[in-house]
């Protein structure tokens, strides 16, 4: 169950498009959520959809990824080993401000006489685009238009590129601008519901910024910041290119909080001024500020240069590269695949550039969570970058693996041996307050080895495991060997004090999600280490060298991963979510209203522990990443109970139970978890779009495509199909790089095609046939008939609707 609402804006104003956003009018009511929308960015560097006049604007923002200043956290009673420095994203200086007035009058949307009003996103092109015709107040016609980029080809590199024209003569100023709005006003003024959404970022009560540097030639600014706590330091600098027939003069001014460079025009009619503004930004952890400076002129000169079309070109060039390895189409409803596209352009615009850093739960587009990393990169957004963009999964898990040292020192701080890393963090070290929900969950490390894993089975790239692999597998097999225990009646191994996925059921003993992550992770790092020592001894050394691995240590592993306790309960036939799970009475779902969700802001977090009620999916999670270890009739069974206790107050949650629905047969709410995971943004599902895209859920949405209704399985080096495709498809297509081929795979209700459109020839399991695909030689199998072992289920053999989660106190109410 989710008790949301689906609140698609109008389609006159937002028209379907298979490959823009497209907004057709200026309305208040999605001034907030189009910010969000038509955000752009780079995995680097982003900019929210807002105006280039600067006015209106709900929460306007410039980030960039890593960019942060620290403080300290203040706890309201102390105890040993909890995070003591938090970290928040800045909202960096906005150089995309550029002010129009015409007869001294402003553009200003909301008061303005406005007609031919267009604003659109496209993902072809990479490029913001805005038309409008302005009736000024003196009644003369004012035509406007923009397009605005960041670069994926040159990381450091943004442009926008603004249009006047006017149909009389008229004193015409344009204002560019460099705006530092972190410091300009507390970040902490209650909007939308106020300080009490913990999802929030918070305030800092103190100058961020520190100009340190200056420099201003002809109709360029250069500003050089140092943080005030982290003592990061950030060179910001635009520079201009003026065209246009009408007399015109340019002045300057610099303070530390603005920068301007202000063109006054004697305006002709019908001659058109265009201002081509191009901007950069740089950041270190320990360059000084004066250093990013030269960097940042250098930058502005190339791309002064070459120019913008010369920018939109690498652009597009990008793009086309992009889609063909990544293109979703499914043959349906035109405002499904448009949904589709955006999501997976989402993921482009938060990952591409994304070069030692990490990818924030908003992405670049708000300063939700703080800007902070968290297990939604492994779990949500890897799967995708794998199959599409090897090279950034293979940069981020180096990120990860820089947080080792980090991560054994945070391990020790909590008298555990190997790493632990952090639950939420910017820097590598640990930043969340609240360690229930936070510290407690350890399955971060098994999230971080399962991806790893993941990695190399899709890639067949064995040599991760010996550059990075191998010592983050050692360090996490350690704390779980050391935080669990055997139990001396049993033998069983057990992991007790931790929260899973779940956060509303925290420090739990053998939380089932939690063991099962662990046990793949021991039994992964005892694999790697013997393939290790028998096919890549010298690698094995260096190993044993850098981590002091023992071979006793191995067969510790394998002991631990081998009993590992798994709760299940035989009267119900389901995994409980931890030991005691069951025990609970069930939430009063019935008597709970609509808008006292999501339940964190509305109810204690006792009041919620007590209870048989999930945030988000835990077993079903488990069920999905670990597809091979349960057979459909178990998984029948769990997803039965667990949906109705599911509310999804977390955007984590839509896309796994779609993809675990699908697989049991259960169409319908496989669609509807479908569509909440693909609206979770564009139809603003959550009521918080206005603070950022959630990235987990775009990367959620590919999943639920490739892994729910087509069917991949990937476990082993294997690629195996069960293809579920919703009836309402007519059919679907998509590319996947797998160990260095490159497959196209088209799916109808009738057949699966298959074929390589690079590289070898490739064996593929679809629904338990083995096919070898070629170049030149698809493969065609029937998809009618049904295969020994893998029957197909049907929505009433799903059941998922029948079924009443029982406790010690049956149903609440």
């Amino acid at each position: 169950m989710i008790p949301r609402e689906i609140n698609l804006p109008p389609e006159h104003v937002f028209p379907s498009d298979e490959w823009r956003i497209i907004e057709r009018s200026f309305t208040r009511e999605w001034m907030g959520n189009a910010e969000t929308i038509f955000s752009i960015g780079n995995g680097f560097l982003g900019i929210r959809g807002t105006f280039e006049e600067g006015r209106p604007s709900v929460e306007p923002g410039a980030f960039i990824n890593g960019f942060h200043e620290t403080w300290p956290i203040v706890h309201a009673e102390e105890a040993f080993g909890f995070a003591r420095t938090g970290q928040t994203i800045i909202n960096s200086p906005d150089a995309a401000v550029i002010k129009l007035y015409v007869d001294d009058e402003p553009l200003f949307l909301p008061t303005a006489r406005v007609t031919e009003y267009e604003r659109c996103l496209d993902f072809r092109e990479g490029v913001l685009h805005r038309s409008l015709n302005w009736s000024a107040p003196s009644g003369k016609q004012v035509q406007v238009t923009s397009r605005r980029l960041i670069s994926f080809q040159h990381r450091h590199v943004g442009a926008i590129e603004y249009e006047v024209t006017v149909d009389a003569d008229a004193p015409v100023v344009l204002s560019s601008q460099v705006l530092n709005r972190q410091d300009a006003r507390p970040l902490d003024e209650p909007r939308n519901g106020g300080l009490d959404d913990p999802r929030r970022s918070r305030g800092f009560g103190q100058r961020v910024l520190n100009a340190r540097e200056h420099h201003e030639r002809d109709h360029r600014i250069i500003t050089g910041y140092r943080t005030t706590n982290s003592r990061m330091t950030l060179g910001v600098g635009m520079d201009h290119v003026l065209e246009t027939d009408s007399p015109w003069q340019a002045t300057t001014s610099w303070s530390e909080d603005l920068g301007k460079v202000v063109y006054t025009i004697d305006a002709q009619a019908g001659v058109p001024i265009r201002l081509t503004k191009y901007f950069t930004y740089h950041t270190s952890r320990s360059v000084p500020s004066g250093e990013l400076v030269d960097r940042a002129g250098r930058t502005l000169d190339r791309a002064k240069r070459d120019g913008f079309a010369a920018l939109e070109a690498s652009q597009r060039t990008y793009l086309d590269d992009f889609w063909e390895r990544a293109d979703v189409q499914v043959d349906g409803p035109r405002r499904i695949q448009q949904a589709i596209r955006w999501n997976l352009f989402q993921l482009l615009q938060a990952a591409a550039r994304a070069e030692g850093t990490g990818i924030p739960a908003k992405g670049l587009t708000g300063q939700a969570y703080e800007g902070h990393y968290f297990w939604d990169t492994e779990i949500y957004v890897l799967p995708f970058l794998t199959y599409t963009e090897p090279r950034i999964t293979r940069n981020l898990l180096r990120f990860r693996h820089s947080m080792l040292d980090a991560a054994r020192e945070r391990a020790a701080e909590l008298s555990e041996t190997g790493a632990l890393f952090p639950w939420r963090t910017i820097n590598g070290e640990e930043a969340s307050s609240y360690y229930a929900a936070g510290t407690a969950q350890y399955h971060i490390n098994a999230d971080i080895a399962y991806a790893i894993k993941r990695y190399v089975d899709v890639r067949g790239d064995r040599d991760l495991l010996t550059e990075l692999g191998g010592e983050i597998l050692v360090e996490t097999a350690r704390l779980w060997v050391d935080l669990g225990f055997h139990s001396p009646e049993t033998e069983e191994f057990h992991i007790h004090g931790v929260t899973g996925p779940d956060e509303y059921t925290t420090v739990v003993n053998d939380n089932a999600f939690t063991n099962l992550m662990a046990r793949r992770n021991l039994h992964y790092a005892v694999e790697v280490a013997r393939w290790m020592r028998a096919e890549r001894p010298d690698a094995y050394r260096d190993l044993v060298h850098a981590t002091g691995l023992r071979d006793e240590e191995i067969v510790d592993w394998e002991s631990a991963a081998d009993r590992m306790h798994i709760p299940y309960d035989e009267a119900r036939g389901i995994h409980p979510q931890d030991d005691n799970f069951l025990d609970k009475e069930v939430w009063d779902f019935a008597g709970t209203p609509r808008d006292h969700y999501p339940l964190l802001l509305n109810y204690h977090p006792l009041k919620i522990y007590r209870y048989q009620v999930l945030k988000q999916a835990d077993v079903v999670l488990a069920l999905v990443l670990l597809d091979t270890e349960f057979d459909a009739d178990q998984k029948t069974r769990d997803f039965r109970y667990y949906d109705p206790l599911t509310t999804g107050d977390s955007s984590l949650s839509a896309c796994v139970q779609s993809i675990l629905a699908a697989e049991i047969g259960a169409e319908d709410k496989a669609l509807e978890y479908f569509q909440y995971a693909l609206l979770m943004d564009l139809a603003d599902v959550a009521g918080n779009v206005v603070d950022g895209v959630h990235i987990a859920s775009t990367g959620g949405v590919w999943m639920a495509l490739i892994y729910g209704f087509a069917g991949l399985s990937d476990h082993d080096g294997e690629l195996r199909f069960d293809p579920r495709l919703p009836s309402s498809w007519r059919g679907m297509r998509f590319p996947l790089r797998f160990h260095d081929r490159q497959l196209a795979v088209e799916l109808t209700h009738d057949e699966a095609v298959l074929q390589v459109t690079e590289g070898e020839p490739l064996e593929v399991d679809v629904r338990g046939e083995i096919v070898t695909v070629a170049l030149d030689a698809p493969a065609r199998v029937p998809l009618s008939r049904e295969v020994e072992g893998h029957p197909r289920p049907s929505a009433a053999d799903a059941g998922v609707d029948e079924v009443t989660p029982t406790g010690t106190g049956g149903l609440a109410g």
